[in-house]
C-alpha cells in the first residue's frame, strides 16, 4: 500500500450560505491524499499501473467549480469521483478550506476533513 498526495491546490470558488460568498468568490486549498497498492507501478513504470494524480487534480478542479453551501458538500463530491474514477483507490482523505472566511474575525482559514474507504 501506498499513497499519493496532492497538496496545496489552490482555486478560486463560490462555495458558501451567504449571497455575497457565492456572488463574489474567494481563494480555496484543497489537499488530498489516496491510499492505493502501488508495488505494480513501481515496478512497470506504467501510468495505467498507478492512480493518475493528473486526474485527482482535475476531479478536484471540477467539483470545486460547482458552488455548494457547504465545505462537507463539496468535499464529499470529489471523493465520491474518485472512488468512482479509480478502482485502484482503497482509501481517501480530503481537506478543503476556505482562506480567509467571512465569519467576523481575524481567522486565515476554515477547513474540513473527510475520509472514505473503498466500499
Amino acid at each position: 500500500m501506498g499513497e499519493i498526495l496532492l497538496e496545496n491546490i489552490r482555486t478560486y470558488s463560490y462555495h458558501g450560505c451567504l449571497k455575497e460568498e457565492t456572488a463574489i468568490g474567494s481563494d480555496y486549498r484543497v489537499d488530498l491524499t489516496v491510499k492505493a497498492d502501488l508495488k505494480r507501478s513501481a515496478e512497470s513504470d506504467n501510468l495505467i499501473d498507478t492512480v493518475d494524480y493528473v486526474l485527482l487534480n482535475r476531479i478536484v478542479k471540477e467539483e470545486m467549480a460547482i458552488p455548494s453551501k457547504l465545505l462537507e458538500h463539496v468535499a464529499q463530491r470529489i471523493l465520491n469521483r474518485i472512488f468512482e474514477a479509480s478502482d485502484m483507490v482503497r482509501k481517501a482523505k480530503i481537506t478543503v478550506s476556505k482562506i480567509n472566511p467571512p465569519i467576523g474575525g481575524d481567522v486565515q482559514q476554515v477547513s474540513v476533513r473527510m475520509g472514505q474507504s473503498k466500499k
